[in-house]
């Protein structure tokens, strides 16, 4: 299995793939559109992180210019009903950041745009990877609302935790009273317990 690929850029195919030259051999990856514009803009050695598809007829490699587009191309593979081309053609449609954010805030209609992409496969990725974007949004103190802040992020993770959803979690943060917004881990997690549990009681 081939991990990353270092050599210089050695074109295009005919099909879209790129050529990456080491030693004397020519390895054709299938990259989103964006890593060919760095690719032809370079200079120099090129570094490719590679993602290997074993089929039964054929081994195909798909490059990224970043291990975080690697990471999030295996995210979107992880989906049901998602393969890699595919998960490329997602990639094609916006940056990394963006696609997180708005998967993460549940905006399936932002995945629609994709050709070969309906409604319900873009719910099906909002769905199976909302809260995990959500949680690693969190973890880099970033937050898609831009509500968040502090130490809620420690908050949110400990709901998680619990076994509430990250959904579940951001929307009692919200709810917490003005008082409490400079209130310690405990006390805010406490209060979030507290209104999470009034929620049940009253369904």
């Amino acid at each position: 299995m081939i991990g990353k690929l270092t050599g210089t850029y050695g074109g295009t195919t005919a099909e879209g793939a790129v050529v990456i030259e080491v030693n004397g051999v020519g390895y054709v990856a299938r990259v989103p559109l964006f890593a060919i514009d760095r690719l032809k803009a370079s200079t120099g050695i090129v570094s490719l992180y590679i993602h290997t598809a074993v089929r039964e007829d054929a081994i195909d490699l798909y490059g990224f210019t970043a291990e975080d587009e690697l990471l999030f191309f295996k995210q979107l593979m992880s989906v049901s009903g998602i393969g890699p081309k595919t998960a490329v053609g997602i990639l094609n449609v916006s940056d990394v950041a963006t696609l997180r954010r708005n998967i993460a805030a549940g905006d399936a209609s932002a995945l629609t745009k994709i050709f070969g992409i309906g409604k319900k496969s873009a719910e099906r990725i909002v769905v199976e990877l909302r809260d995990k974007l959500a949680l690693e949004q969190t973890a880099r103190g970033e937050a898609s609302t831009g509500t968040f802040g502090g130490n809620d992020g420690e908050v949110i993770e400990a709901l998680i935790a619990l076994g509430y959803s990250a959904s579940e979690a951001r929307s009692v943060i919200k709810e917490l009273p003005p008082e409490l917004r400079t209130g310690t881990v405990n006390e805010r997690l406490s209060a979030a317990l507290k209104s999470l549990g009034s929620h049940s009681k009253t369904k």
